[in-house]
């Protein structure tokens, strides 16, 4: 493992995998995950490791980990994004029946992940929102359409997805915006306004915490990868 880190390989752990980095020394100095329920093991046995059990995965760049079975598939659906862009990895979290993205900095646990089937508030709610992403939806659209007060539907929401609604919102225009990005030449203020992300500079501030770099970055690295692939 050390020899394929120096070497410059990428080098990923899922759920306990991390304690095979950890006794590798790949982790020192670095923050990591891994399943709650074993969390305390590495932090005990590794103090040179800082170990966060209440995010679904962590990106260090050339080291990464996750937590478990469900957030290992948070993961790869991650690098997938990294390596082929949004489009390719919404096709196949779509395939797999998995939401397309979930933030590594997410609580692994969330009493209801997902919406299950017969939850047809939100169930109903989400394909309608993400059908109007170009508009300026606010909580009390979402409620409306929902059937709930703003108070009630704020409450289950965090139940179901673990965040808010304008947080969702703003999440599922990001990544909209990625996939525009990716795929067609409007310029990044014609893609602000298709997405519901305001003027350029919005996007931009946005783009740089969950991302890590402004649209027009995001486009030219997103495509240099895709010719040299």
């Amino acid at each position: 493992m050390r020899a394929a880190h120096q070497a410059g390989a990428r080098v990923v752990s899922l759920c306990t995998g991390a304690f095979v980095l950890a006794a590798a020394g790949l982790l020192d100095g670095r923050r990591a995950t891994t399943h709650w329920a074993h969390s305390d093991v590495p932090a005990a046995r590794y103090p040179q490791v800082t170990v966060d059990p209440d995010v679904l995965y962590v990106d260090n760049g050339s080291v990464l980990t996750s937590a478990g079975k469900a957030a290992a598939r948070d993961l790869c659906l991650h690098l997938v994004r990294l390596d082929h862009g949004s489009t390719t990895a919404n096709r196949l979290a779509r395939r797999l029946v998995v939401p397309p993205h979930r933030d590594g900095g997410q609580a692994q646990f969330i009493t209801t992940p997902m919406p299950a089937p017969d939850n047809r508030p939100l169930a109903d709610l989400f394909p309608w929102a993400l059908e109007r992403l170009d508009q300026p939806l606010t909580v009390e659209d979402l409620a409306r359409q929902a059937r709930m007060s703003p108070r009630h539907l704020g409450r289950h929401f965090r139940t179901v997805t673990g965040t808010t609604p304008l947080q969702w919102l703003l999440t599922q225009r990001i990544r909209r915006a990625q996939e525009l990005l990716e795929t067609i030449d409007h310029s990044v203020d014609n893609i602000a306004e298709a997405t519901g992300l305001g003027t350029a500079t919005t996007p931009r501030r946005h783009f740089n915490r969950p991302v890590g770099v402004p649209p027009d970055s995001y486009r030219r690295t997103f495509r240099s990868r895709a010719r040299l692939r």
